[in-house]
């Protein structure tokens, strides 16, 4: 069976899915936060080491398709250390809430604003993707990179982010999705599952949490199955951009 495939049955009820694991939905969370607790200093390096640099270009065309504006309230989910919310500021947007579940990764983000001189403008605050601690219908636009694959109900998360959405409100997901070049994908397979993990543990000390990387990446859903969660959780005019040959994608959609 190809990597690209899922590699378990539908989970059992109560059941969910860490990489290629089966775990209670309970535990995920504190599983997930174990990761990116171990590889928080790290992570924006490894970033930078795994993608070639590429996941800049990701991000860029992410906020070009945003396009902030002043006075924009951007909700960033999962973006502790802040590339994301940084980008959003220097394109002139209004003022940006950063959640993310990981203390740790929201101490990098902090520690990284103060080395940029940047006091104000970003809030910076612990929660969870399904359970936000932000107010119905306050935002102007909600972005996540790179967070969703990792939480434990996606359409919890995606209905939550239709819930903080102000009406005409922009939703965009950046996540590592499937690839849809031929040859691209075996390519790819080798890459994930032999050079990110060693890259891992020679960088950041850890290589389970870069196996899980490549494990979760493969888990989660196709660019269609998963723009069809987003119109499902009540978020309109879907649309979808591959990027690096659909190793990534960027899914759009309004709360209308």
């Amino acid at each position: 069976m190809s990597k690209n495939q899922n590699p378990l049955p539908d989970q059992k009820p109560g059941m969910t899915h860490f990489g290629f694991q089966d775990v209670p939905d309970a535990e995920k969370s504190s599983l997930v936060r174990n990761v990116f607790g171990s590889v928080a200093p790290k992570y924006d390096l490894m970033n930078d080491l795994m993608s070639l640099g590429v996941h800049r270009l990701w991000k860029k065309a992410m906020m070009d398709w945003l396009a902030p504006q002043p006075g924009m309230r951007l909700l960033d989910v999962g973006g502790g250390t802040g590339d994301i919310a940084f980008r959003f500021l220097e394109r002139c947007g209004g003022s940006v809430t950063v959640v993310d579940i990981n203390d740790e990764m929201l101490a990098q983000g902090q520690a990284r604003a103060i080395d940029k001189g940047i006091l104000d403008g970003i809030e910076w605050t612990q929660g969870d993707a399904e359970r936000l601690p932000i107010d119905d219908a306050s935002q102007d636009a909600y972005t996540t990179a790179f967070c969703i694959r990792n939480v434990t109900h996606i359409d919890g998360a995606l209905k939550e982010a239709r819930r903080v959405l102000k009406p005409g409100g922009r939703f965009l997901c950046l996540e590592f999705s499937h690839v849809v070049l031929p040859m691209l994908d075996k390519l790819y397979d080798t890459y994930s599952f032999k050079v990110l993990p060693a890259l891992g543990e020679q960088i950041a000390g850890d290589r389970e949490a870069y196996q899980y990387l490549a494990e979760s990446i493969r888990r989660f859903p196709a660019q269609g199955p998963f723009a069809d969660m987003i119109t499902e959780a009540g978020l309109e005019q879907v649309k979808v951009r591959n990027l690096s040959g659909g190793i990534a994608a960027i899914h759009s959609a309004w709360r209308v």
